[in-house]
């Protein structure tokens, strides 16, 4: 079936004459005429059904129907203009994948990473976005997403990669003259939003007494909870996997255990099995599965 889309030069003379609210400057910036602007809008208001504009003698103002369709117009050819550039910038050889990530996940985690996939293969671009919750893959424009496991991936290949393993950290300046174990309740503790009964839960699985566990700022994103325990703000109770770097220089200390069953599984989500993917999309599903893999074999060496 035909689209209903109008034309694009319809569409152009319009939005120019809506940013400049004039169709005189409109066509200086298109290299028209001033009537050939007047026309390709009067055909769009036809094709429509409905004035854009009203006009008051030699002058012409946005019509309210005409202001939020010129808002949307705007909106559509810088996406497309972005990306045309993007596509033009690219080799005939490349390829490309849009993944959706958690924040945390892909600053602390994958984009550390990243070079090595881009080593092994060059000629892919990896394009990144945060989505903090689930949402449906299919029509979003993403060839994957890297979340949680989550019932709303049903009818999605999901693949396991690495699990979060939430431990208490703060700055060394809180433990300096104090016993770690019977000082914990005494600390300021931090929360994320999204995990308000954290703490508890790792008081009832450590057996370490928390009086009002619940009490405490709260921050959205565990970066942001990570950069509180650093500036000395309490102590955070966070993904393992997110501040090991900080715990190997001595910036954050973790003397409390972990609480395993205080924890999320994070996967890699396919709108189809990594077999039947485009190649760029399978390349990047083959190294982070092998990431995550070595991950877990570098956690075995050091436990064992």
């Amino acid at each position: 079936m035909r689209r209903k889309i109008p034309s694009s030069a319809a569409l152009l003379a319009f939005e120019a004459a809506a940013r400049h609210g004039s169709f005189a400057r409109a066509a200086e910036e298109l290299a028209l005429t001033e009537g050939a602007i007047s026309r390709q809008i009067a055909r769009l208001e036809d094709f429509l059904g409905l004035p854009l504009f009203e006009r008051i003698g030699n002058r012409v103002r946005l019509a309210p129907h005409g202001m939020r369709y010129a808002a949307q117009v705007r909106e559509t050819l810088e996406r497309l203009e972005r990306d045309s550039q993007y596509l033009m910038g690219q080799a005939a050889a490349a390829g490309s994948i849009d993944i959706a990530a958690l924040p945390t996940f892909a600053s602390r985690w994958l984009i550390p990473r990243l070079k090595r996939f881009h080593d092994r293969h060059p000629n892919i671009t990896v394009n990144l976005a945060e989505r903090m919750e689930p949402f449906a893959l299919a029509g979003s424009g993403f060839d994957a997403a890297i979340h949680f496991e989550h019932p709303a991936w049903a009818g999605m290949h999901t693949y396991r990669l690495v699990q979060e393993v939430l431990i208490p950290v703060c700055h060394p300046d809180w433990l300096a003259e104090t016993a770690p174990k019977r000082a914990l309740d005494d600390l300021p503790r931090l929360h994320r939003r999204q995990n308000p009964e954290a703490w508890a839960r790792y008081a009832q699985e450590t057996g370490i007494p928390l009086t009002q566990a619940a009490a405490g700022a709260r921050y959205d994103l565990h970066a942001m909870l990570i950069e509180a325990a650093l500036a000395g703000l309490g102590v955070a109770l966070v993904p393992r996997l997110y501040v090991e770097a900080e715990l190997a220089q001595g910036r954050l200390l973790a003397p409390w255990p972990a609480a395993p069953s205080v924890a999320k599984q994070f996967c890699l989500v396919l709108p189809r099995p990594v077999e039947l993917c485009d190649a760029p999309a399978q390349a990047f599903a083959d190294w982070l599965r092998s990431e995550a893999e070595r991950d877990a074999e570098t956690k075995m060496t050091m436990s064992g």
